[in-house]
């Protein structure tokens, strides 16, 4: 016999981390920090045709403190690589980043001294979004995934573990050691 047939219909069973889940997902007020062509991309996504307004997303936050999503796009040069952490660890927790484009995944095309191989060596990314520049779409639909990883986060103690977690594997590289001393 099924939990189904124990409690009458009209019944809804849930947990707290689901509630919650679903509580923070739509709630994400994004901070911009567009640095090349791809914050052109980023910026059209509030467009009537795209409209982010869906995902109650529509005011990007132009204060760190008011925000907990921060959508890097484009290029960080090793000179921007010292603000981007900083207005990463002035956001409040908890926190998000998405990485859109390749040069902000990987660098991109930029191979050489003056841009970071990646914003994953600044700060810990939770979701990557290929392309040069990837359209609005492909960002709308990071945004939802996003959301189910954000609705599938567990809440409390086992949550601030799988944050460390995520942001000692993100400061593993060589490249974060290097730059960890020009961010502290």
């Amino acid at each position: 016999m099924g939990i189904e047939e124990k409690v009458p219909s009209g019944f809804l069973l849930s947990t707290v981390e689901v509630a919650a889940g679903y509580a923070r997902k739509g709630s994400l007020w994004p901070a911009t920090f567009g640095l090349a062509c791809c914050a052109i991309e980023m910026m059209t996504t509030v467009s009537g045709r795209f409209d982010i307004a869906r995902f109650g997303m529509e005011a990007f936050r132009a204060s760190p403190r008011q925000a907990d999503l921060m959508i890097v796009a484009g290029r960080v040069s090793q000179k921007m690589a010292p603000v981007l952490r900083q207005v990463y660890d002035q956001m409040v927790e908890p926190k998000w980043v998405l990485a859109m484009g390749v040069c902000a995944s990987s660098g991109g095309m930029f191979n050489n001294y003056a841009i970071v191989q990646g914003v994953d060596h600044v700060v810990p990314v939770d979701i990557y979004l290929p392309g040069c520049p990837p359209r609005p779409e492909m960002l709308l639909h990071a945004i939802l995934m996003l959301h189910e990883k954000i609705q599938q986060m567990p809440l409390g103690v086992n949550r601030d573990e799988v944050i460390r977690e995520t942001e000692k594997a993100a400061l593993a590289s060589p490249t974060t050691l290097e730059l960890k001393g020009l961010l502290r």
